[in-house]
């Protein structure tokens, strides 16, 4: 889109065209009352209070596309009055509740009814019995909906889930001489109002999704609640703490809303509840309901604190930890390696570590191109070895809005099947192959995108278009007539994007895919992101030098070990969790972002245990910040000066973003070998929706146990059904679990949890997310 002039209330402004009114009015922060309009969504022309004058007629900004030239007025009395009736509509029915309404206190309806001046009511109109509905971690309540469809549009066109909709209210009609003194927008919105509520595609209107909560945070009154906070605070008590989120690479940023707790603890803080900017920013239900994972202890343990220091300085040859850590915690742990020699042992980190260095060898950058952005931006996606909505669910809702909202197009490689995905758009083409075919599918991506016109940079060089023109279509299973529909989702496509994920830096042939990624990222025009498996594995990856395998005396921390250090509070001193401090972690969008205490945290730290060892000494953790590696992309800069929000024009002000480090590439891509296909029963290694470590599972609105998740296809072909106990073994060994029936999985292979730390599931894998096993109900 071009660059053009518009004019608003007089002032011009600098713009896109085809950019909706609204949203330049928002970045330049003109005020344009909105209650349906959700940013980065289609607009619903729900509530019709957006009307402006646009070169002398009426338009609703949320819907009017800017021009050069245009000459925009935001208000005069005649859309004043206009508002006001609108207004007068919504508020003649609406509950008078706002003292015990959880939306109290920041209530869109409040504000825009204050704001409006609306002091009279000049309908009285009968009203109709809407049910509550409860829908587990969320309730809604009718009686306060304004049916202003955000809820709907943000499950559609972000999220993916599309499992909500307006059903019929059974309203009575509006007689006539009412209807002949209400302003034509008003009368619209009373139509609407009367005649619908929402519900959800299925019949009973129960709610099956992923349980995102972000209809919650969309949600502009109190129709729409977190069923935990429900009645439990008001809006104004809440202490609102900017962080980022602590249990995916996603990093969002997050508001912990902390105040005291009942009287009789009224000086320990607990958290309520985490909300977000939901215009800028969405959030996963991990990040939303599992925010109670704190390690609560009574105080300083000295003597373990001692025997601590003196195992990690006199008997350990090994530090064992987890990416459940912050950049300035993986930096101490790096200068105790420096300082004693102990071994570092990250075994998601050192994976990803290994896949850059060889994706970096071909790119020459340090870093991938793409983040969360790009790929909103991309007209088309390519996704392979990640089950993404599972893995990483932001990267999942970027590319439904991608596809939805740029009437995009896009590949989803992956062995195990997904009902969900395949929705996203008609163009999404989901491809079905068996594991071990990574290395070909990432070599016909770059064959055959680097003969795209739109998506080609320059041309392969000739030893590397020899090699992948090799891979071998039958292993990369592409449907018939692929050529031809093709055609028809390349069409008009400028932007690309490639997700590659954890299966392929844990594949038997890593090095070599990861050179094909490089080569992509090289040779086209294909953004290029490569999904970090936990919240800090990238910053992990870049700030510690790892080792392949761990010693005889193991320090663990998060992890198995010799002695534990654990923010679990299973160890054997503990350490706080991720919401009780504060540091910084690196974003898969390669942002430092910032995040900050919100519970106090009694016991020791890492940075303790360094000072003692002779590392440091730092009174704080965060001391270290302005001391990450400048090398590695990191700026010399103080935790306090970081930034943490977004602006009115959607842009990240958060932390900095890393700088991209050239690099030689000299590499060359290695000749393909025959896929060694994966047949028979396999199992994968995942976790379900909103499950990422043992840390959400400690929250207690998440809490539950690991089990073997199979489709509906699956348990019915193997005679299974919910609760049922199964044993899976292998060569490897053997665990006995239950069965859970997986709603948003299709296909016959089920998949093994790894948050539950009561189920030794990893020991069935050997490194592969894809394990061969046999499962017997027992």
């Amino acid at each position: 889109m071009s660059d053009i002039t518009v004019k608003i209330n007089g002032v011009d402004y600098k713009a896109k065209e085809g950019e909706f009114l609204l949203n330049i009015a928002r970045r330049e922060n003109i005020f344009i009352p909105a209650i349906c309009y959700q940013t980065e969504c289609s607009p619903t022309l729900a509530c019709r209070l957006c009307i402006v004058e646009a070169d002398g007629k009426r338009v609703y900004a949320c819907n009017a596309k800017a021009k050069d030239g245009m000459e925009v007025i935001t208000e005069n009395e005649e859309i004043r009055e206009e508002r006001e009736s609108i207004m007068q509509v919504y508020d003649v029915n609406h509950p008078l509740e706002c003292g015990v309404c959880d939306q109290s206190g920041e209530c869109e309806l409040q504000d825009y009814t204050l704001y409006m001046n609306v002091n009279e009511q000049k309908y009285t109109i009968p009203d109709t019995y809407r049910p509550i509905r409860d829908w587990g971690l969320i309730k809604y309540d009718a009686s306060l909906c304004i049916v202003c469809e955000k809820c709907i549009t943000v499950c559609k066109d972000m999220i993916g889930d599309s499992v909500l909709k307006t059903v019929p209210r059974g309203g009575e009609p509006l007689n006539k001489e009412l209807k002949a003194t209400m302003p034509k927008d008003a009368y619209a919105m009373w139509n609407k109002l009367q005649k619908s509520i929402i519900g959800t595609v299925n019949e009973d209107n129960s709610l099956e999704c992923q349980d995102c909560g972000e209809c919650i945070a969309v949600c502009p009154v109190g129709a729409l609640i977190s069923s935990d906070f429900q009645y439990k605070a008001n809006a104004w008590e809440l202490r609102k703490i900017p962080a980022s989120n602590p249990h995916s690479s996603d990093c969002s940023l997050i508001y912990y809303n902390v105040k005291h707790g009942d009287i009789s603890h009224y000086h320990d803080e607990k958290i309520y509840r985490v909300t977000n900017d939901a215009h800028f920013v969405t959030l996963h239900g991990a990040a939303r309901f599992g925010f109670d994972f704190e390690n609560n202890v009574a105080g300083k343990d000295k003597a373990m604190f001692e025997k601590a220091v003196d195992f990690l300085k006199n008997e350990a040859d090994t530090i064992r930890f987890s990416s459940y850590i912050t950049n300035e915690e993986a930096l101490i742990l790096q200068k105790m390696k420096e300082k004693l020699g102990v071994k570092l042992v990250n075994e998601d980190a050192y994976a990803y570590q290994q896949f850059m260095k060889n994706y970096s060898s071909v790119s020459g950058k340090s870093l991938y191109s793409g983040d969360l952005k790009t790929i909103k931006a991309s007209g088309f996606v390519i996704c392979v070895g990640t089950q993404v909505r599972y893995d990483a669910p932001n990267v999942g809702y970027a590319i439904n809005n991608a596809v939805t909202m740029n009437k995009g197009a896009g590949l989803y490689f992956h062995p195990v099947g997904d009902k969900v995905v395949g929705t996203f758009s008609k163009n999404m083409m989901t491809i079905a192959h068996q594991p071990g075919a990574e290395e070909h599918i990432l070599a016909f991506v770059l064959d055959y995108f680097s003969k795209v016109e739109a998506a080609a940079k320059e041309a392969l060089p000739e030893d590397i278009a020899g090699l992948v023109a090799e891979y071998a279509k039958e292993t990369v299973a592409l449907p018939e007539e692929f050529d031809a529909k093709m055609t028809k989702m390349l069409a008009k496509k400028e932007r690309f994007s490639l997700v590659v994920g954890e299966d392929l830096y844990r594949h038997a042939r890593s090095a070599n895919i990861a050179k094909l990624a490089g080569a992509v990222e090289r040779y086209t025009n294909i953004d290029v992101v490569v999904i970090p498996s936990k919240t800090n594995t990238l910053g992990v990856s870049l700030i510690c030098e790892l080792d392949a395998e761990a010693g005889e005396k193991v320090l663990g921390y998060n992890a198995e070990g010799d002695f534990v250090l654990s923010a679990l509070g299973d160890g054997d001193l503990d350490m706080p969790a991720l919401n009780q401090q504060e540091g910084t972690f690196t974003s898969l969008n390669k942002r430092v972002v910032p995040t900050n205490v919100a519970l106090e945290f009694s016991g020791y730290e890492l940075n303790d245990i360094a000072n003692a060892a002779g590392i440091g000494p730092k009174k704080l953790t965060i001391d270290y910040t302005s001391e990450l590696p400048q090398e590695k992309g990191y700026r010399e800069a103080l935790f306090d000066t970081l930034p943490n929000y977004m602006d009115n024009g959607g842009n990240e002000v958060r932390g900095y973003a890393l700088d991209m480090v050239e690099s030689a590439a000299g590499s060359a891509v290695e000749k393909l070998e025959d896929a060694a296909l994966m047949e028979g029963e396999l199992v994968y290694l995942s976790n379900p929706i909103n499950q990422f470590s043992p840390f959400t599972n400690k929250a207690h609105q998440l809490r539950t146990e690991g089990k073997l998740y199979v489709s509906a296809e699956f348990a019915e072909a193997k005679g299974l059904a919910d609760g049922d106990s199964v044993e899976i073994s292998n060569d490897a060994g053997s665990i006995d679990t239950k069965v859970e029936i997986d709603l948003q999985l299709t296909g016959d292979i089920p998949y093994l949890s790894t948050f539950d730390k009561t189920l030794d599931t990893q020991s069935l894998f050997d490194g592969s997310r894809f394990t061969i096993a046999t499962i017997r109900k027992v």
